[in-house]
């Protein structure tokens, strides 16, 4: 079984031992003692607890309290003697250690205590002496005992202080941190809504009219096919090349400034209109807004991508039969309704991954709006997508 050894001493403190201990030497060759008279043994008695009191230096820092006792023991032994001015000045570096290094217990208690022994030492010598000179040695008991522990309550104060200061500055950190984290996440969820809107419903397209490209024997047929796939391509890489600049040059607005708003609407139903023809869809645009204030951005370019996303879903899952699209708005909130016949139809149909809906719900979210989307009753047999949105600045968002 290994045996714990007891811990080394610290460098410094290794230090302060052997100078304590020379400077005690000299002094005591120069035989310069503290007091003079009828004393308790010879001149080399004093050698004894400075040897003692350099032994608890080399504890200061890793057993305070241990030599804070051995050293009290020397400090008591030295006042038998002819006294050595090291010995008491190293006792001073122990309590100040014991205060500096020792238990948050020992550093609150060792001040009251030391303040409590040179009161008591003062009175005494006053009751003894009845002499102004008596409060000297109460003085000097302060200055021995009391001044280095309030000296180490100061600075372990200081150092508590900027030890909590670094933990404050580190939290802050790594709040800053988790924030920054946050924000590249959300920005790349934005990022990813955008190019999923942007190209989504172009694929789509393409991917429906080149399968009946192949499948068709007509030419006529591939030839307009072949050209609705041109048309869409051409779009979705301009498109894609606005959203890669805009990325490349790091601007700072929160949507590009030629972000579509309702006012393309027209064009987008229209242009979904050309594309769903093959697949017996007819895409309707109703608009029952009355006109009023001006829609805030965000909201309109939101409305813009929900309207988009759900014309490309119908174009991809949809029966033959209407898709209509609905605006209106009541007090402050703009609706956007898209619904289509839900069912099975033949011919091609582009895959989903459901990453539309996924898109469609977080925009609505990030506004603060309200979104549903599903089935109607079975009568009915429709799917219908459903969002509302705040058009007051001060609601989007909140």
């Amino acid at each position: 079984m290994p045996t714990l050894s007891p811990p080394r001493p610290h460098r410094d403190d290794v230090l302060i031992a052997v100078l304590g201990l020379l400077g005690g030497l000299v002094l005591w060759l120069l035989s310069l003692y503290m007091r003079t008279g009828d004393v308790l043994g010879g001149t080399r008695l004093p050698l004894v607890p400075l040897v003692v009191m350099s032994a608890a230096e080399l504890l200061r820092r890793t057993s305070p309290r241990t030599a804070l006792t051995i050293g009290s023991v020397a400090l008591v032994a030295d006042q038998c003697t002819h006294g050595n001015l090291a010995t008491v000045a190293m006792y001073t570096d122990v309590m100040y250690a014991a205060v500096l290094y020792g238990t948050p217990a020992a550093a609150r208690r060792i001040p009251v205590v030391t303040f409590l022994i040179s009161l008591v030492v003062t009175i005494g010598s006053l009751a003894w002496i009845r002499s102004p000179e008596a409060l000297l040695a109460g003085i000097v008991t302060a200055l021995v005992v009391f001044v280095p522990a309030l000296t180490g309550v100061s600075v372990r104060n200081h150092r508590d202080a900027a030890e909590a200061a670094r933990l404050r500055a580190d939290q802050t950190a790594l709040l800053a941190e988790m924030d920054r984290t946050q924000a590249v996440t959300a920005e790349r969820a934005r990022m990813a809504r955008e190019l999923h809107d942007l190209v989504a419903n172009h694929l789509s397209a393409i991917a429906i009219h080149s399968t009946a490209a192949l499948s068709l024997g007509d030419p006529e047929t591939s030839r307009d096919a072949l050209g609705v796939i041109r048309e869409n391509s051409v779009e979705g890489l301009a498109e894609m090349r606005r959203l890669i600049g805009l990325l490349r040059t790091g601007a700072a607005d929160a949507e590009p400034t030629s972000s579509p708003s309702l006012g393309s609407l027209d064009a987008l139903v229209e242009q979904h209109r050309a594309a769903a023809a093959a697949g017996g869809l007819t895409c309707v645009l109703e608009d029952t807004r009355d006109g009023g204030a001006p829609l805030p951005a965000p909201v309109e370019l939101a409305a813009y991508r929900i309207v988009q996303e759900s014309l490309t879903n119908a174009l991809k899952h949809a029966a033959p039969g209407p898709v209509t699209v609905r605006l209106g708005r009541t007090g402050r909130w703009l609706t956007v309704e898209v619904s289509s016949v839900l069912g099975d139809r033949a011919g091609p149909r582009a895959p989903g991954s459901g990453a539309g809906l996924v898109g469609m719900r977080e925009r609505v979210a990030l506004l603060g709006g309200e979104f549903a989307a599903g089935s109607t009753s079975a009568s009915d047999g429709m799917w219908r997508v459903r969002a509302e949105l705040p058009v007051d600045e001060g609601e989007v968002g909140s």
